[in-house]
């Protein structure tokens, strides 16, 4: 799903009307009516419920009269602060504040900072809150008096629905200085914007309700769009269909190297996670010290002894072994546990410029590449990193302060510069591709942040990549996947204690939902 910026949201509504000839209150009356929506699914029935509904002078103000209006009408009590002088309402905004005022019912003005004790009185005795103070085209920092009133809104305890966007969040960078809405839910309109799917927003956001208000599917579809969003359309779009007469050789082959003395885990649950994508033969080639013990624990997966160092890392000399069986392969998965020894970090490099086929790197792999980053360029296939912050930041010479508060500009940067494909991973996963394309994940949570995840993702996109999806459809699916399965492993057990194990378990029934999905 595209991603936008408020100008660009900006002008698809402008078109909407003028081209479409929608007229603007019935766009507005559409977004009152999904805000709605969202509100009776927070409160389920709202007759005899209490909301207190905040509304600014501009349009999204004239979405929360809308929706004072339809809940007044299923039976709530409604209490509107407007926060500005009703001779300051103008267009679609006054028309809609014209029919509330109809109704027999008040605004009460929200300008003087003595109107705190009224709105804590509101806040104490709601139900639900509704923020329609500030829209997609603020920027900068509330102040006072409206700073006060935010702060007693996130104060007051009460779950709190945002229309469009929470107010005092700047829309193109989920930037927020000062005061700012922390809603429980937020329905934003048509399109998501940029800002309320990155990191930094989250806190503000809570559960994202993308609604259609009706704007012609036309104006929305860009096939053409440098930003989008992964959601489960956007990977059915791309998913491998499987007929009915096929073998195991038909379904992909993955060579995965990875392991070291006392990180045997990370190689068994990439091979794991790339058998669980549905992958057909997952090849696991290991240090000979570690091969025993890969071999008891993995039974749905071919492995092999490779030379090693005696520190019971890779020994530069399983190049040619590696080479060999990489003739046979779909795709290769580099790099989880590999251990740092100077004779591994050798053979990484000159196994990248040897093999020809699409390879996805990760850990060890990754950090065999700092200071060396030049070589990605020379690489005869598709090459797909996945780092998290810390290696995102060794291989970028800079902090990882750097890197987390310029995730899509460094990401989109280094992808371009690299020629490969990145998966910065963490909170919302940032994919970027070499001609500038940008994908934010949807899915996943905080539980999902322990030892062996990341692994799981590496052995996922090998998976899909070995089975015939493009470069950049299998990792947008493997981290939409990845998210989806630590999402159901929540569901059922919290994030507290969550292991990579979990989130495997998960994988085949997050995979029968898409495929379900796609029929």
């Amino acid at each position: 799903m595209r991603l936008v910026t408020a100008s660009e949201m900006g002008s698809i509504d402008r078109l909407a009307i003028s081209e479409f000839g929608i007229p603007g209150v019935v766009l507005m009356e559409n977004a009152g009516l999904q805000v709605v929506k969202a509100v009776t699914d927070v409160l389920g029935d709202p007759a005899g419920k209490h909301a207190v509904i905040f509304a600014g002078k501009g349009n999204n103000g004239g979405d929360g009269f809308v929706v004072a209006r339809h809940l007044l009408n299923m039976g709530a009590q409604v209490q509107v602060f407007l926060a500005a002088e009703q001779e300051q309402i103008s267009g679609d905004a006054q028309v809609n504040l014209n029919i509330w005022l109809k109704t027999g019912q008040k605004v009460f003005p929200l300008t003087k900072s003595n109107d705190i004790n009224l709105v804590r009185l509101a806040l104490m005795n709601a139900d639900l809150v509704v923020d329609a103070l500030y829209g997609t085209g603020f920027k900068g920092t509330i102040q006072k008096p409206m700073a006060t009133f935010i702060e007693a809104i996130n104060a007051c305890g009460k779950p709190v629905v945002a229309v469009d966007i929470p107010s005092g969040l700047e829309a193109d960078t989920g930037r927020v200085n000062g005061p700012c809405i922390r809603a429980s839910y937020t329905v934003t309109f048509a399109l998501p914007k940029i800002g309320l799917v990155l990191p930094e927003s989250r806190l503000y956001v809570g559960k994202l309700h993308i609604a259609d208000i009706s704007i012609p599917a036309a104006l929305l579809a860009d096939n053409q769009a440098k930003r989008n969003l992964i959601t489960k359309q956007l990977v059915c779009g791309d998913w491998p269909r499987r007929e009915g007469r096929e073998h195991k050789g038909n379904f992909g082959r993955v060579l995965l190297i990875a392991g070291s003395r006392g990180m045997s885990g990370a190689a068994v649950l990439a091979a794991q996670a790339a058998a669980r994508s549905g992958a057909g033969l997952v090849t696991l080639g290991v240090p000979a010290g570690i091969h025993n013990i890969v071999e008891t624990k993995l039974t749905e997966v071919m492995t092999f002894p490779l030379p090693e160092t005696n520190n019971g890392t890779l020994d530069k000399s399983a190049l040619d072994m590696i080479t060999e069986r990489a003739v046979n392969t779909d795709v290769i998965a580099l790099g989880p546990g590999l251990g740092g020894s100077n004779e591994t970090k050798a053979l990484v490099r000159e196994l990248l410029l040897k093999i020809e086929k699409p390879c996805v790197l990760d850990a060890d792999g990754l950090n065999a590449m700092t200071g060396r980053t030049e070589l990605f360029r020379l690489v005869k296939s598709d090459l797909v990193l996945t780092p998290h912050p810390g290696e995102m930041a060794r291989l970028c010479g800079i902090s990882i302060d750097k890197v987390q508060n310029n995730r899509l500009a460094t990401t989109a940067k280094k992808a371009v510069e690299w020629n490969t494909i990145v998966v910065l991973k963490g909170a919302g996963t940032v994919i970027a591709e070499p001609d500038g394309s940008i994908y934010i994940n949807s899915t996943g949570n905080p539980g999902m942040a322990s030892g062996g995840t990341g692994d799981v993702l590496t052995g996922l996109i090998a998976g899909l990549m070995a089975q015939g999806m493009t470069a950049g459809s299998a990792a947008a699916a493997g981290v939409y996947l990845h998210g989806r399965a630590g999402d159901a492993a929540a569901e059922q057990q919290g994030m507290a204690g969550m292991l990579a194990t979990d989130i495997l378990e998960q994988l085949p029934g997050i995979i029968k939902e898409l495929e379900n999905e796609i029929g």
